[in-house]
C-alpha cells in the first residue's frame, strides 16, 4: 500500500475514522443515494488511493480485534431486532431461507468458487460457507432507503441477521475438515471441537440474556448503569465463547440480543436505540477500516475470474437459493423474485474471509490469499448494486411503500377528519389512529383508513405498516398523551416529522415541557377544542396550486387569516411548517391551509381540493 509522509498517531487515525464514516451517511443522506457506497469510495479513497491511512501501520495490533468486537456488537444489535411475534406471515419464509436456502448457499457458493474463480475445493468450502451472510450492516439502511413493504422487509432482515453467525459457524466447520485432511488434527477431535463450541455459544447466549432480564427486572442494576452493565456483559459473552471456539462468541452474542428482545423488558425501548446509534458508528468505521486496508496490490488480484465469480453468484447462485427454499411456501413471486434479487454483503463478510484466508495461507493453501480480495469485490459489487437498484426493483414488482411518504394521525375528531380527507384527495397516504373506536366515526364516514387502538400498543406495532407514512400528527383530547406519542415516535420518524396540538397549558411557565418532550407546534397555535371549534364555525382545509402567475404572494394577499400547515412540492412530497416557518413556494407546488369559511366561499387560485 501506498504510504503518506509519515504515520498517523492512533488517536487521529480514529477521528479521521470517526469523520468520514458519519460524514459519509450524512452525505448519503442528503444526497439520498446508498450510504455504504461513499463509505466504500472514502475508505478506498484515503487507503489505497492517496496512502493517507493505513489500518495496519496507524492502528497496529488493535484492527484485528476492533473489527471483530465491532462485528459483535452489530450482530447483537441485529439480535435485539428480531421480535418473535412481529414475524407473522414472514415466519414460514424466513425458516426456508435459512434451514435450506443456508446449506444450498454454502454448496453453490463452493462450486461458484471452484468452476468460476479457480479456487482449491479445500478453500472453496470454508469461503463458500462464509458467503451465506447477506449483511444485516447492509440490508438496514438499504430497507431504510428502499421502504419496502412489511413482509419482504422482514424476509430480508430476518437471513441477513440470522444467517451471519451460522456463515461464520458454517465457516469454522469447514475449516476444521480441511485440519483434517490436512492431518492436522483427528477427525473425531475436530468434529468435538465444533460441537463444544456451538454448545458453549448457546448456552452462554441464553444464560447472559436469562440473567440481564432477571436482574433488570427485578432492578439489580439502577437506570443509568443498564447500558454499561449490557455492554460489559456483551464483551465478556464474546470473548469467553471466542475462547472456546474461534468465531463462536458471534453465534453467542446474536442469541443473547434475540432473549432479551423477546423478554418483555420495561426498558427495552431505551437500549435498542443506544445500541441502534451505537451500531451506525461501528458500522462507519468498520467500513472505512476494511476499504483503506486494502492495499493496490491486493485489489490488482481482482481479474477477470474475480468478475465473472460476482456475477455467477449474483445472477445465478443467490436467486436459486432463494427460490428453491421458498419453492411450494404461501410467499407470493414478487416477493420471492425482489429477495432472490437482492443478496448485499457486508462487513462479516469481509472481516471473517480475511480471517480464514491467512488461516488457510498458514496451512499451505496457496490461494487462501485469494479470498480477501474475492470477498471484498464482492461486498463491493453488491452494495453497489443494490444500492441503487433494490427501490427502483421494489417499485417495479409492486412491494414498495409507494409514492411519496403521508400522514399518521393519532386522535379521532373532526378536525383530524377533514385533514384527513384533504390529504387523500391529494393521493397522499393517510391514516386515523384512535383508542376510542367512537371518536373515529367522523373518519369512517369519510372514507378514511382508520385503526382502532392504542399507537404506543404492541398490537398497532406488529399489524399497522408505517412505511408509507413519513409525518405524525398527535391530535387526541389529550395533552399529556399527544405528548406521550409525539415524544415515542420522534426518533423513528424525525422530530422535524411529529407535531402534536398546543397544549392547553403550555402558557403557564409551571406547566411548561422541556423542548426534548412532544412534538413541535402545529401553526395557529390551536388547542384540541380551538381546532374543533373552528370546524364548526366552517373552517376548511384546502390545498392550493402555485404557478407563475399565481404566486405565494398573491396567495397570502388574499388569505391573510388562513394558516398554513403544509406545501406539497411539485414532486408530491409534503414538508411540514411550524408555526414560525414560511413555505418556499415556487410554481408547482401546493400550498395546504387551514382557511376561515369566507376563504373557502372564495376559491380563488387555480387547483384547489377541500378537505
Amino acid at each position: 500500500m501506498a504510504t503518506g509522509p509519515e504515520a498517523l498517531s492512533p488517536v487521529t487515525a480514529f477521528a479521521l475514522v470517526g469523520a468520514l464514516g458519519v460524514g459519509s451517511q450524512w452525505l448519503a443522506w442528503k444526497l439520498r443515494l446508498p450510504g455504504i457506497v461513499l463509505m466504500l469510495g472514502a475508505g478506498l479513497m484515503i487507503g489505497p488511493v492517496l496512502g493517507v491511512f493505513d489500518p495496519s501501520r496507524d492502528i497496529g495490533p488493535l484492527m484485528g480485534p476492533l473489527v471483530s468486537i465491532a462485528v459483535a456488537i452489530i450482530l447483537f444489535e441485529g439480535g435485539l431486532t428480531l421480535d418473535l411475534r412481529s414475524l407473522r406471515g414472514a415466519a414460514k419464509g424466513v425458516r426456508r431461507l435459512v434451514l435450506i436456502g443456508a446449506p444450498l448457499g454454502w454448496a453453490l457458493s463452493a462450486i461458484a468458487l471452484h468452476w468460476v474463480a479457480g479456487t482449491g475445493w479445500a478453500t472453496a468450502a470454508v469461503f463458500g460457507g462464509i458467503m451465506i451472510v447477506t449483511g444485516p450492516t447492509v440490508i438496514a439502511p438499504l430497507l431504510r432507503q428502499a421502504r419496502l413493504q412489511r413482509r419482504p422487509a422482514q424476509l430480508l432482515q430476518w437471513e441477513a441477521i440470522v444467517n451471519d453467525p451460522v456463515g461464520a459457524l458454517a465457516a469454522v466447520l469447514a475449516f476444521q475438515v480441511v485440519l483434517v485432511m490436512q492431518a492436522a488434527a483427528g477427525a473425531g477431535a475436530a468434529i468435538g471441537h465444533l460441537a463444544l463450541g456451538t454448545a458453549v455459544a448457546t448456552l452462554l447466549g441464553l444464560v447472559a440474556g436469562w440473567g440481564l432480564t432477571r436482574a433488570f427486572r427485578n432492578g439489580l442494576v439502577p437506570e443509568y448503569m443498564k447500558v454499561p452493565v449490557l455492554f460489559a456483559l456483551l464483551l465478556g459473552v464474546f470473548a469467553l465463547s471466542d475462547a472456546v471456539l474461534h468465531e463462536s462468541g458471534l453465534l453467542a452474542v446474536t442469541i443473547m440480543g434475540l432473549f432479551i428482545a423477546n423478554a418483555d423488558l420495561p426498558s427495552f425501548t431505551e437500549l435498542r436505540r443506544f445500541k441502534e446509534h451505537a451500531t451506525v458508528l461501528l458500522v462507519s468505521g468498520v467500513f472505512i477500516l476494511l476499504a483503506a486496508n486494502m492495499s493496490m496490490a491486493t485489489l490488482s488480484t481482482i481479474d477477470w475470474h474475480a468478475v465473472a465469480f460476482v456475477a455467477a453468484v449474483i445472477l445465478l447462485v443467490r436467486p436459486a437459493t432463494v427460490l428453491v427454499a421458498l419453492a411450494l411456501s404461501d410467499v407470493p413471486w414478487r416477493e420471492r423474485w425482489l429477495v432472490a434479487l437482492t443478496g448485499p454483503r457486508g462487513v462479516v463478510l469481509v472481516a471473517v474471509a480475511g480471517l480464514f484466508g491467512e488461516r488457510l495461507e498458514a496451512l499451505g493453501l496457496a490461494d487462501g490469499a485469494r479470498v480477501a480480495p474475492l470477498a471484498f469485490a464482492l461486498v463491493a459489487a453488491t452494495v453497489v448494486l443494490h444500492g441503487f437498484i433494490l427501490a427502483p426493483l421494489a417499485r417495479v414488482l409492486g412491494l414498495s411503500a409507494g409514492g411519496p411518504p403521508g400522514v399518521l394521525i393519532v386522535g379521532g375528531c373532526p378536525w383530524s377528519a377533514a385533514l384527513g380527507d384533504l390529504l387523500q384527495k391529494l393521493e397522499l397516504p393517510v391514516l386515523i389512529v384512535d383508542p376510542n373506536r367512537a371518536h373515529l366515526r367522523a373518519s369512517r364516514e369519510a372514507g378514511l383508513p382508520v385503526f382502532s387502538g392504542d399507537i404506543l400498543s404492541e398490537a398497532a406495532e406488529h399489524t399497522l405498516d408505517l412505511v408509507p407514512y413519513g409525518m405524525v400528527v398527535a391530535a387526541t383530547d389529550n395533552d399529556a398523551y399527544n405528548t406521550l406519542v409525539a415524544t415515542d415516535v420522534a426518533p423513528e420518524f424525525g422530530r422535524e416529522n411529529v407535531f402534536q396540538l398546543t397544549r392547553r397549558k403550555d402558557e403557564s411557565r409551571r406547566h411548561a415541557l422541556p423542548p426534548t418532550l412532544g412534538g413541535r407546534r402545529m401553526p395557529g397555535d390551536m388547542t384540541w377544542s380551538e381546532a374543533n371549534a373552528r370546524i364548526r364555525q366552517g373552517w376548511s382545509f384546502r390545498a392550493t396550486g402555485l404557478t407563475d402567475e399565481f404566486t405565494l404572494e398573491t396567495w397570502l394577499e388574499h388569505n391573510p387569516e388562513a394558516l398554513i400547515m403544509a406545501e406539497l412540492d411539485k414532486n408530491g412530497t409534503l414538508r411540514p411548517l411550524e408555526a414560525e416557518t414560511a413555505p418556499r413556494g415556487g410554481a408547482g407546488s401546493r400550498i395546504i391551509a387551514f382557511v376561515p369559511p369566507e376563504v373557502a366561499q372564495q376559491g380563488n387560485g387555480p387547483d384547489i381540493a377541500r378537505g
